[in-house]
């Protein structure tokens, strides 16, 4: 959306009205809204380990959020967490989010790191952490009325009704909008808004809301506020630990996400060393594989790709050594390869998230000469794996080398028998993979083994100049420490770990077939390979992760297949909302999309029929 400027003040050709106050946007926004809905004294009020979350139905410039986000770090207790939700249908570029908040000096503390975050962003659900995960943004980049159903009833402790004048964009402040917003607010909880429009008034008293006029900002006479009737419902204050069974990315992710929110989380894995599994392999890449239209998976990728890059920007930045953004390529090699990419150039994407080259375009990108079109990612890349997981555990009890022999449930939670004696956490996250099946509380889950192994082949002259990750009919990566990684083989229901000739001819002679320039540049068939690895990966029916809470306290994070690099913090984030019983990252339809329980559906639909692994995806 082109920012306008007039009389100093930003402008919106598109509604009609400016994005803020011309007297002083921060001031009204002070008046209105954190006063409106007596921010102050509640946040003030907050108990150790507490969440208060608030909800904005039009991000726009994000002065509220760095407002809120100011305030509570001014008073709200240190334990204390904020969650924040803003739907946004028409974001701002990044050149004009910056431009808008460098207006407000006493905010560019907190408008820089909204500002990093904001290239990240992706079409559907976003969430970025600040202030070290003690601040949580979940910005919805769709329409109100898309993004509201979204939000898990009675959520919601203070909302901002933003947006432009009720005049300019009406559907802003439908009867079906404020009937959403009732849905979602706890009993006690507030609104505020700067409009006192009759008809918006009417539409929020007849959503359940007790409202009422108070004075304006400014030259506004009026303003309205209001609140849900009820008693307020007590917050969650974490306390109990939580034990993790799995020393992968899946694992690491969730323990992460979970001490961040004040948990004690002991994490336990069979291996001496974290990211001795699947996550092991020297590096990996960014890799976002979209299919045209957007179901539940697609949808779930995109917020896992905007949710893995901001997490990666915060624990591991560019540095060339263990992560690069050097960009990523998907190149037509084959015609159902030529149709996907088709369809998704006749979808709209911002430039930032990809767009399509031609065959010249994506040779100079790439740095050697290609022959194919495709689709260029410029903030794809690879990433170490390993060093990923050991910056998410740093806060986490490790209890390495320990072999899980038995999960069951006890009258007061958990029991989890090492070989170390037994623990007792009030909850368990599983996140080991295919081996899950040995708890008899998941043995229901049809989790499939799938061997990958990748090729390690020697740089050379030609070679070194790959500046890009280069994928068709798998991928090859710009050289690292004089070494290229090609991958990777696959083999359902294969446990094995051992390095197999077959598979390193395999996988050089799929790029020979599909991309012999590349293959060239690596020395054709005198290709020097220096080694390779062998990892299992776990996969489901469908090629969604299984993610959520099995039974009561038991939560899985499970089969992210080839896609764990990208879909591991994501799922995270999801299980400690759930845990915490705090805002989800994803609306709740892709909550259930992706949980546990959907095997049970399918297993009644099907008449006990199953389908085979859905480890390619889409």
């Amino acid at each position: 959306m082109a920012l306008e400027w007039r009389d100093g003040c930003p402008f919106s050709a598109r509604f009609g009205d400016v994005y803020f106050s011309a007297e002083s946007g921060l001031d009204e926004s002070e008046h209105v809204f954190l006063r409106g809905n007596d921010l102050p004294a509640r946040f003030a009020r907050l108990g150790p380990g507490q969440t208060f979350t608030v909800a904005e139905t039009g991000f726009g410039t994000g002065l509220n959020f760095l407002a809120t986000w100011r305030l509570f770090a001014d008073v709200a207790p240190p334990s204390a967490q904020l969650d924040y939700f803003a739907v946004e249908a028409h974001p701002l570029a990044e050149e004009e989010l910056v431009a808008v908040l460098a207006r407000f000096p006493e905010l560019a503390a907190f408008a820089a790191p909204l500002a990093a975050r904001w290239r990240r962003r992706v079409p559907g659900w976003n969430r970025w952490h600040f202030a070290g995960g003690r601040v949580r943004l979940t910005l919805a980049w769709q329409d109100v009325a898309e993004a509201l159903p979204g939000l898990p009833e009675a959520s919601v402790d203070a909302w901002f009704l933003d947006g432009f004048a009720p005049a300019k964009n009406p559907e802003m402040w439908s009867a079906a909008v404020c009937t959403e917003v009732a849905r979602s607010t706890r009993p006690g909880a507030t609104f505020a808004t700067y409009t006192a429009a009759g008809w918006v008034r009417r539409n929020l008293a007849a959503a359940g809301f007790a409202v009422e006029k108070r004075q304006g900002f400014g030259r506004k006479r009026e303003m309205t506020v209001g609140s849900k009737p009820g008693r307020a419902l007590p917050a969650f204050s974490p306390a109990e630990p939580v034990t993790v069974i799995g020393g992968g990315l899946a694992g690491c992710a969730a323990g992460f996400a979970l001490a961040r929110r004040g948990l004690a989380v002991t994490l336990l894995d069979a291996a001496p060393v974290l990211a001795s599994g699947a996550s092991g392999n020297p590096v990996g890449i960014l890799h976002l594989r979209l299919a045209a239209g957007m179901g539940a998976l697609q949808r779930l990728l995109l917020a896992a790709w905007g949710h893995a890059l901001a997490q990666l920007d915060e624990l591991l930045p560019v540095d060339g050594e263990v992560r690069a953004e050097c960009g990523l390529l998907q190149l037509a090699v084959s015609p159902e390869e030529a149709r996907r990419i088709e369809r998704l150039k006749a979808m709209a994407w911002p430039s930032h998230l990809l767009r399509a080259v031609e065959a010249e375009e994506a040779g100079g990108l790439a740095g050697l000469p290609l022959v194919l079109p495709g689709l260029w990612f410029p903030q794809g890349g690879w990433v170490v794996p390993a060093r990923l997981a050991a910056r998410q555990a740093e806060g986490l009890f490790l209890r390495l080398g320990k072999a899980v022999a038995g999960l069951e449930k006890t009258a007061d939670g958990w029991r989890v028998d090492t070989p170390g004696g037994a623990l007792s956490p009030a909850a368990v996250v599983v996140a080991n993979g295919h081996a899950a099946r040995a708890f008899a509380p998941l043995a229901h889950l049809p989790l499939q083994p799938v061997r990958g192994q990748i090729t390690e082949v020697a740089a050379t002259p030609a070679s070194l100049r790959l500046q890009t990750v280069v994928c068709g009919e798998g991928y090859l990566t710009p050289a690292r420490a004089g070494r290229h990684v090609l991958g990777a083989s696959t083999r359902f229901d294969d446990v094995g770990t051992d390095l197999r000739v077959a598979e390193h001819a395999e996988i050089l002679g799929r790029l020979a077939t599909t991309l012999p320039e590349l293959y060239a540049a690596l020395g054709g068939d005198k290709a020097y390979i220096l080694g390779g690895r062998a990892g299992i990966r776990c996969s489901a029916p469908g090629a969604m992760p299984i993610v959520g809470e099995a039974a009561p306290g038991l939560y899985v994070s499970l089969a992210h297949g080839t896609r764990g690099l990208l879909t591991a913090g994501l799922a995270g984030e999801m299980l400690a909302a759930l845990h915490t019983r705090t805002l989800p990252p994803l609306p709740v339809s892709l909550l259930a999309a992706a949980a546990p329980a959907r095997f049970a559906r399918l297993e009644r639909d099907q008449g006990g029929r199953g389908s085979r692994c859905g480890e390619c995806g889409p």
